[in-house]
């Protein structure tokens, strides 16, 4: 199964974007933090804003900014602004008149089905405050080890 990194992305940066809330960030600079391409994030991010998560500016100081606090957002509202599944698994539609396709395919439609019910009730329950919670103890961690971390020079 291929692996959908957008909200791996989206998660990335919106935490780092947490923690320059005063500013307007430029797509370059997101881009920056998760080693992608700007066009990636304007695309990423266009469902953010559609979604009221996220807002931009265009111009002269202009650039991407948080319009809730952290613990106002899920990932499962994340998720459901990406517009995308999750969880997704190919099934056969070579012979559709087929029982025994037939019966392969209700069975892995249904274990797609209660499986992305867990997921989106369990992303719901996790906010981007949980997550930004986990970010400083990390970071002591980082600096006993003598490690910096990549985005933040201290």
């Amino acid at each position: 199964m291929k692996r959908n990194s957008r909200l791996s992305v989206a998660l990335h940066v919106l935490l780092h974007m947490a923690e320059q809330a005063d500013k307007a960030l430029t797509s370059e600079v997101l881009a920056s933090w998760a080693a992608t391409n700007p066009v990636v994030i304007r695309r990423t991010f266009a469902g953010l804003r559609d979604a009221g998560i996220v807002g931009s500016t265009k111009g002269h100081g202009g650039g991407w900014t948080l319009l809730k606090p952290l613990d106002a957002v899920s990932l499962a509202d994340i998720q459901a602004a990406l517009d995308e599944p999750l969880l997704a698994l190919g099934k056969a539609e070579e012979s559709p008149g087929c029982l025994v396709e037939q019966a392969v395919n209700a069975a892995l439609d249904d274990a797609v089905a209660q499986a992305r019910r867990l997921l989106d009730e369990r992303l719901s329950k996790i906010t981007l405050a949980d997550l930004a919670a986990q970010i400083g103890p990390r970071r002591v961690v980082l600096a006993a080890a003598g490690c910096k971390d990549p985005h933040h020079e201290s």
